[in-house]
């Protein structure tokens, strides 16, 4: 399958696009750089030159490919409906070049779009009142391609996708440790926090692009763990004490008023149906092991 890929020069994309071509598919990414050129090529990849925002680019390299795998997720956190309007533009885009023909289209959200306070399924509804919910209309407006004959299916991941490099939020969550002398978490730290290994969010995709039936909802998310027990691992690791936050301490502590409300929210999921229907089967390193053991600390 010749596979087209937003976003797979970012954090996460370079395991899928690895994935994809160790499977024998030949991939074509979207580069808004020649840094990010660079980068595809040495993974095997074809740089295909535009950005999100470069509808053509986006509806050409659609046309020309057998299944669209979509990543990039651009924009300020402070003007979310400026990313959901960008996201949703794209998706738009790229769903509209593959219309009736049949096929792929994976789109990417996230967990955190889930309810707070229970374990949420694939089965059950984001929230449109949460903190995520500016990824809910990408979602929408990708489903909505199934009924247009496209085998479309979304991937919610988890918030961690970790690994070697990581510098999203538990890189983030390690680099304030450093920087204010204490790991912290909110309230009791009870919240369980959805994780997965950036090889096992990996092989999930590319089953996602091969296998998913139209209007599948997937969770890539291999565990849950308790947030307290990440930042005492973190301080363990670091030589340094835990701190229990209050929200608004948490909204000055962390690097933003996003993070220190994302890091208390509880929002587990399970995965148990995506498993089942694809044969998907987390095997890499769990979150704590691999802060203990990989290059976080």
């Amino acid at each position: 399958m010749h596979v087209f890929v937003t976003g797979g020069s970012g954090l996460t994309g370079p395991a899928i696009v690895t994935e994809l071509v160790s499977a024998g598919h030949s991939v074509t990414g979207l580069a808004r750089s020649d840094a990010s050129a660079a980068r595809l090529e040495a993974l095997g990849a074809t740089p295909h030159r535009g950005s999100l925002d470069d509808l053509d680019s986006l509806r050409a390299g659609a046309e020309a490919a057998d299944g669209v795998l979509h990543m990039a997720f651009g924009g300020d956190f402070a003007d979310p409906d400026d990313m959901m309007r960008r996201d949703r533009t794209a998706i738009e885009t790229l769903g509209q070049a593959l219309a009736g023909s049949g096929k792929p289209f994976v789109s990417t959200s996230g967990t955190l779009v889930m309810p707070a306070g229970r374990e949420s399924t694939e089965r059950d509804e984001p929230d449109t009142t949460g903190r995520a919910a500016f990824r809910i209309p990408g979602e929408r407006a990708c489903l909505a391609f199934a009924g247009r004959g496209v085998r479309s299916s979304v991937v919610r991941l988890a918030p961690t996708v970790h690994g070697p490099g990581d510098y999203g939020f538990i890189g983030k969550l390690v680099d304030t440790a450093r920087k204010t002398g204490v790991s912290a978490y909110v309230g009791d730290g009870g919240n369980r926090w959805p994780a997965v290994h950036r090889l096992d969010a990996a092989v999930l995709f590319r089953l996602a692009l091969e296998q998913a039936p139209a209007g599948s909802v997937l969770h890539g998310a291999a565990e849950n763990v308790v947030f307290k027990d990440i930042a005492e691992t973190i301080a363990r690791g670091l030589g340094l004490p835990t701190a229990a936050l209050t929200p608004e301490e948490a909204s000055t502590h962390f690097a933003s008023p996003f993070l220190g409300a994302a890091y208390a929210f509880d929002a587990p999921v399970s995965s148990a149906l995506t498993r089942e229907l694809l044969g998907w089967s987390p095997s890499h390193p769990a979150l704590l092991d691999d802060l203990e053991q990989g290059d976080y600390l």
